[in-house]
This record gives C-alpha cells, sequence and structure tokens, in this order.
C-alpha cells in the first residue's frame, strides 16, 4: 500500500481496517483519491474510486444499500473493470456481524472521516406520483419512468430484436442475438402456437416477440404497452416487416383489453407481471383468464424473488431509480394466485442462470456504448442501467432471485386441457 500524507488518506486507511480488516476482499479492491490502493496493491477484477476525501463518507452516512448506490450516482465514487465483482464491497459490509451501518453512528472512526462535499445530482429523479399503486394512471407514470427513457439507449446495447427479458441460452458461448432468438423460439414452442391463432402480448414492449411469432408461426398478435416510445417502435418495426395484418400494437393497459368473441387462442406476458404488484395478482389472472378462450395457454415470464430472502423494508435504489412500485413475489404466490383465478399449472421453468448471462452481456454492451450513450441520456441515468443491471447479475447468479415461465392452461368445459401428453414438441 503506497505511503502518503495526504489529509484524510490515514484517517480513512484506520477506517477501513476497522470496518473490514478481517473482511478478505477476493475481486474488488479501493483506489483513493490520491492514488493509494486498499487493502493492498494486488490486482482485482474491479477498483471502486474514491474521488474525493470526503467519498467514504458519503458512501456509508446514510447507513442503505440506498445511500451507497447515490453516492454513484453523484460521482462520489466510480468503478473500474467488473462492475458485478466489485458488489462484493456491498456484501461485505452486509455480512458484517453487527450489521454494516447500523452500528456507524456509535463508530469513532467513522465520525473522524473527512466531511462530504454534500454534493447533488440531477437527472433521474422520480418526481412526484400520481394515485395509489397500480391504479392505471399511477402505473403509466412508472412504466413510462422507465421504459420511455429512451429508445436510442436502449438501442445500443440490447440485440438487434430490442428483446428487454431474460434470453435462452444453449451453451455460455452463445451471443446475445442468437440467445434471444432461441428465448423467442421457446416461449413459441411453449405455447404451441399454430397458423391463424390470435395471441395476446402483455407488456409486449418493442415488439420482438409479436413480429417473431407472426413471421415464423403464422399467428396473428396483439401486443399492449403503457410506454409510448415502445409502441412507436414496435409499430414501425411490424410495418418494416410486412406485418401490418398480423401484428397490431396497442398503448393500452392490459386491464383494458376487450375480450375477442372467441377469446384469445394464448396469452402470453414477458417481464410485465413484476409491475403488478402481489396483491393485484389474482386480479392479474382472473382477467387474463378471461380474455383466454376455453383450451388456451398462457405463459407467464417473471422474476420472482427466493422465498427465504428477508423481504427489504423501506425504499431501495431500484424502487427509486429503476422500477418504482415493482414487486417480484417468489413463485408460490404466484402460482396460488394463478389457481385462484382458474388456471391450471402445468409447467415451470426456472431460468435464473440465464438470466445473468443475459444481463452481463447486457452490462458489457452498455459500458462498450458509453460515449454514444451520453448523446441520449446523462451520466447518472447511464449510471442507474449499469449498476442495477450488474447487481440483478449478482443476484441470480446467487439465487436472491430467479426467472421463471409458468405454462398455465384454461381446461374446457370437461376438463380437458388439450395438452400433449410430454414436453418433447418442444425441443424437437
Amino acid at each position: 500500500m503506497a505511503t502518503t500524507t495526504e489529509p484524510g488518506t490515514g484517517t480513512t486507511i484506520s477506517f477501513l481496517n476497522k470496518l473490514l480488516g478481517g473482511t478478505p476482499l477476493t475481486h474488488v479492491s479501493i483506489r483513493f483519491w490520491d492514488g493509494t490502493l486498499w487493502p493492498d496493491n494486488r490486482p482485482r477484477a474491479a477498483t471502486v474510486v474514491l474521488k474525493h476525501p470526503g467519498a467514504l463518507r458519503e458512501m456509508l452516512a446514510s447507513g442503505t444499500a440506498k445511500g451507497l448506490g447515490e453516492a454513484y450516482l453523484r460521482d462520489d465514487f466510480d468503478v473500474e473493470g467488473d462492475m458485478e465483482q466489485s458488489l462484493e464491497l456491498a456484501v461485505a459490509l452486509e455480512n458484517r456481524p453487527a450489521g454494516w451501518l447500523n452500528s456507524l453512528a456509535n463508530f469513532y472512526h467513522f465520525n473522524r472521516l473527512p466531511n462530504a462535499h454534500g454534493g447533488r445530482f440531477d437527472g433521474r429523479e422520480l418526481g412526484d406520483l400520481k394515485g395509489r399503486q397500480h391504479t392505471l394512471t399511477r402505473d403509466r407514470q412508472v412504466v413510462s419512468f422507465h421504459y420511455d427513457v429512451s429508445n436510442d439507449f436502449y438501442q445500443l446495447w440490447l440485440d438487434e430484436r430490442m428483446v428487454y427479458s431474460c434470453a435462452y441460452f444453449e451453451t455460455p458461448a452463445d451471443d446475445l442475438d442468437m440467445a434471444q432468438v432461441a428465448k423467442l423460439r421457446h416461449l413459441c414452442r411453449k405455447l404451441r402456437l399454430q397458423p391463424g391463432q390470435h395471441i395476446l402480448d402483455i407488456g409486449c414492449g418493442w415488439g420482438g416477440f409479436a413480429i417473431f411469432a407472426a413471421r415464423n408461426f403464422g399467428v396473428k398478435v396483439m401486443g399492449v404497452t403503457l410506454a409510448s416510445g415502445q409502441a412507436s417502435l414496435a409499430t414501425e418495426r411490424a410495418k418494416a416487416a410486412g406485418l401490418t395484418d398480423a401484428v397490431n400494437i396497442e398503448l393500452r393497459d392490459y386491464r383494458e383489453v376487450q375480450r375477442p368473441e372467441n377469446g384469445f387462442d394464448a396469452i402470453v406476458s414477458v417481464g410485465m407481471s413484476e409491475h403488478v404488484g402481489r396483491d393485484h395478482l389474482p386480479e392479474y389472472f382472473k382477467k387474463t383468464w378471461d380474455l383466454l378462450k376455453p383450451g388456451g395457454v398462457f405463459l407467464n415470464h417473471a422474476i420472482g424473488e427466493n422465498l427465504q430472502q428477508d423481504r427489504f423494508r423501506g425504499p431501495s435504489f431500484i424502487d427509486e431509480y429503476v422500477f418504482p412500485d415493482g414487486d417480484i413475489p417468489p413463485i408460490p404466490i404466484v402460482l396460488g394466485a394463478a389457481e385462484s383465478g382458474g388456471f391450471e399449472v402445468r409447467d415451470v421453468e426456472n431460468l435464473r442462470e440465464h438470466y445473468a448471462l443475459t444481463l452481463r452481456h447486457w452490462v458489457r454492451r452498455l459500458e462498450a456504448s458509453h460515449d454514444q450513450a451520453m448523446a441520449f441520456v446523462n451520466e447518472p441515468t447511464y449510471r442507474v442501467w449499469r449498476l442495477y443491471m450488474a447487481g440483478s447479475a449478482h443476484g441470480f447468479d446467487h439465487g436472491a432471485i430467479a426467472l421463471y415461465q409458468a405454462l398455465l392452461a384454461k381446461p374446457g368445459p370437461s376438463g380437458n386441457a388439450g395438452l400433449p401428453l410430454t414436453r418433447r414438441d418442444w425441443y424437437e
């Protein structure tokens, strides 16, 4: 470790030794504003760079992971190298026996850290939300907050079809475009789509599934989204693909969709039910049940937290800056709500490793596009996406969260679900 007389360096080193000295950091080191490295000079996958003497105080003063993330948005610190591996530092703080920040108010060394500069950032504030959670008005506002950032921004780091959900990897070496095509095909095969069927895509994004299913399986798709930027670009893409007769994209809440005369043959919801809220899942499944014809199937693709995880209480970084009002209930809660709505659970597949791989592709592509991204968003917004996606990859990799595809059937009056006895056709 470098020797220095820079004011505040010795105090910061002393504090880190007290706080984390007994915790081996395998993947991350800390570099001070004067070039000093802690805990040693050994190269690591990630380096947390403190930008000024008050940086560590800014990072830890709030006592929350949200406050730590906000210090990153303010540029009190930066991360060089592997963002996902840098989260080893946050995990080490959380795993301290006495709690990582709860005891800091009584920590003498913390109070001796150099004062923070009190800087603020602008550019990713949520503002006041209108109405109660999960009302139509509020849902439109929170969905727009995340998805209407900029189509051009998303286009920089998503695959060519702009599929903003977990891909499906045959091998870890698959590229992102290949894996997203495999996911779309996997969805269509699970739904067992047939030419001429009428499909509802809830939360259709930029039209990736709708266009793929119409082109490759001969179905007609109605896609709905609450993000105006998505609806506009999805419509343009369907037109460019020559599929205006087969793909209809509407700026509409799923609760506003009217049932066709005979019902939809199949419904798919990919990465949308996380916006529903666990208390509203019975309403969600009742609505989709009503929209579906007897003998139809519904595939719900969504993130779920581990049932063994302690639920976070209070506002989180993701609540504030990424997905306001988002909720990722454990899969037993989701399936229970589906069954209470009349659905029969036919298949559940956990793709959490696939989502970790997907997110790593997105983070690498985002980081490689930093300079181009500045033409569409500001630095704090870029950092929000870099941090939340790297953190999510870490969560999937370690089993804190998972991605579940649940295939649900609406049996006919006689109880016949109309499904094959095996899943063999999914893979042939």
